[in-house]
């Protein structure tokens, strides 16, 4: 196995790792285009990343050619977002850009509950 999740100091941590398969997902919706799993280093206590499979640099550089799938994002997400407020009571919604994005692939996390760390 090449890459481990806590081993990855790359850009793309997405698709270099993620959707190869390299390290174990715990995940919550997968579909041609998009998928949905609990962070490998969460953060909260309830930590879901959701990712095109696509290679999207970030939030800002989407083009009009990628409303589909973040159409199917923002659905997945809304999904998510109502289990985890369900569940624990509340949740958030979050995606980082410029020098706060670790991994220059578009991905939006969804969480619930006070930082670990």
């Amino acid at each position: 196995m090449a890459a481990q999740g806590s081993d990855y100091t790359g850009t793309d941590f997405y698709c270099d790792v993620a959707l190869k398969d390299l390290v174990a997902l715990r995940k919550e919706y997968e579909s041609e285009r998009v998928l949905a799993y609990h962070h490998t280093k969460p953060f909260w206590p309830v930590h879901i990343v959701v990712i095109p499979k696509q290679h999207i640099d970030s939030f800002v550089t989407l083009s009009d050619a990628d409303t589909p799938v973040l159409l199917e994002m923002i659905a997945v997400m809304k999904t998510l977002a109502a289990k985890v407020t369900a569940e624990h009571g509340a949740a958030r919604i979050l995606t980082n850009l410029g020098r706060y994005q670790d991994s220059r692939h578009l991905h939006f996390h969804i969480s619930s509950g006070e930082p670990l760390r």
